[in-house]
């Protein structure tokens, strides 16, 4: 099919050529130099992953204690830590691995807190309680990923944390039930101290997290949230209040854990495959301006002398469709054209239009109706279209009963014939 195509494209060249006045060639000339690229590539696999993957609910509980007003005494070293004052601590967060190496998570904890309180004006003041709430915005780092490789099967990750909140304290009163209105470091009984704070605190800390299956992790994380000296309303001794909590919980992983990785260097053949097509193409553009060069040398050129030693020969247009459809696609429509301009140039001739199906793709008879729509699509496109006058046209369809080309795919599709 190529070679008559190439073959009586040539000769309709030739023709329009030898009809045209040499004043009316235009020649158009491009770079002789084909280009040869070298691709380079560093051999690095890149990650990447869909914005709906990778995201995780976290739950867990542990135990926190308070480090405040430590190093107050009078007289007698005051106990900094109670470990009788620890309590309970309930976690609930959700997030994102936004890659291998780099996560968040929106991290809630909260519970009651117990703490001693001696002052130097109540050395004997005891312990106080309060209830507090705390939700932070963290960024995680896998340090194996980024150190030992991304691997989203390892077993045992280390994941440092950091990140910035709030927390909000409320029902601050002592142990014998006295709120903290009702008590100052002056033991003065004075009124109108609030009962509740509202701060700002910073938190790091260190997660270990287990793979128990694609969805589920364990975690263990030790955790210090940095306050201001009023945190719990009492602003003597040190100058941060501290928090320090270990949890103990589980990440459930939304469709799972895992990474796409792509490496550039898989493409560099394709790339170099497609330079070399590129190259090729240009190679022979540059062939054809060669021989239209040596064509215009020849102008003017006697007329040439057609003689129709066959019947029914196949022209060289042809119109292809898609599947089950008879609608010429925008880019067929230019094979359309050129048959218009053929039979402009060539009024004593008359075409036949023959339309046919693909047998691979539905019955006979439904192949018959639709190889008939696309050969009157074609027609109807040059009558209605470029004005060709109807009565030079045969319509014609062979449905799938005849396979013009091996490859099925090409037989959707209109050929014209000389009649």
């Amino acid at each position: 099919m190529k070679v008559r195509n190439l073959y009586i494209g040539s000769a309709l060249c030739a023709a329009a050529l030898c009809s045209a006045p040499a004043s009316a060639q235009q020649t158009v000339y491009v770079d002789e130099t084909v280009s040869e690229t070298v691709y380079s590539c560093d051999n690095t696999n890149h990650a990447f992953a869909n914005w709906r993957n990778n995201w995780f609910i976290q739950l867990g509980a542990g135990i926190n204690q308070p480090f405040v007003e430590r190093g107050v005494g009078v007289g007698e070293d005051i106990k900094a830590i109670d470990r009788q004052r620890m309590t309970v601590a309930y976690n609930f967060g959700f997030g994102r691995w936004m890659s291998p190496y780099l996560g968040f998570r929106i991290n809630a904890i909260g519970g009651a807190l117990h703490w001693d309180n001696p002052t130097a004006a109540q050395p004997n003041n005891g312990w106080t309680k309060g209830k507090h709430v705390n939700v932070n915005f963290e960024l995680m780092w896998d340090m194996f990923n980024s150190l030992g490789g991304i691997n989203a099967n390892r077993v045992f990750s280390i994941i440092p944390f950091a990140g910035f909140g709030g927390d909000y304290m409320w029902r601050i009163h002592d142990s014998n039930g006295q709120f903290a209105a009702a008590t100052n470091i002056n033991g003065t009984g004075d009124k109108g101290l609030k009962d509740e704070s509202w701060t700002l605190p910073v938190t790091a800390g260190i997660q270990f997290r287990f793979r128990l299956c694609k969805y589920v992790d364990f975690f263990a994380e030790a955790r210090a949230t940095f306050y201001g000296d009023n945190w719990n309303l009492c602003s003597y001794g040190d100058p941060v209040d501290v928090n320090v909590a270990a949890l103990g919980g589980f990440n459930i992983n939304f469709g799972g854990r895992g990474w796409g990785t792509f490496n550039e260097c898989d493409y560099v053949g394709q790339i170099a495959a497609l330079n070399n097509q590129l190259n090729g193409l240009r190679a022979e553009l540059l062939g054809t301006q060669q021989a239209l060069a040596a064509c215009e040398a020849q102008l003017p050129c006697p007329e040439p002398v057609v003689q129709k030693d066959c019947a029914n020969a196949p022209l060289m247009t042809t119109v292809r469709f898609t599947i089950n459809s008879a609608k010429i696609m925008p880019t067929e429509e230019v094979n359309v054209y050129n048959m218009a301009e053929w039979l402009k140039a060539n009024p004593s001739e008359n075409v036949t239009i023959v339309g046919y199906a693909d047998r691979d793709t539905g019955t006979a008879e439904y192949n018959m109706q639709l190889s008939e729509r696309r050969a009157n699509a074609v027609a109807d496109a040059l009558v209605n279209t470029y004005g060709i006058d109807r009565n030079r046209l045969t319509i014609r369809y062979d449905g799938s009963d005849s396979q013009p080309y091996s490859t099925n795919d090409w037989n959707r599709i209109v050929i014209f014939t000389q009649k």
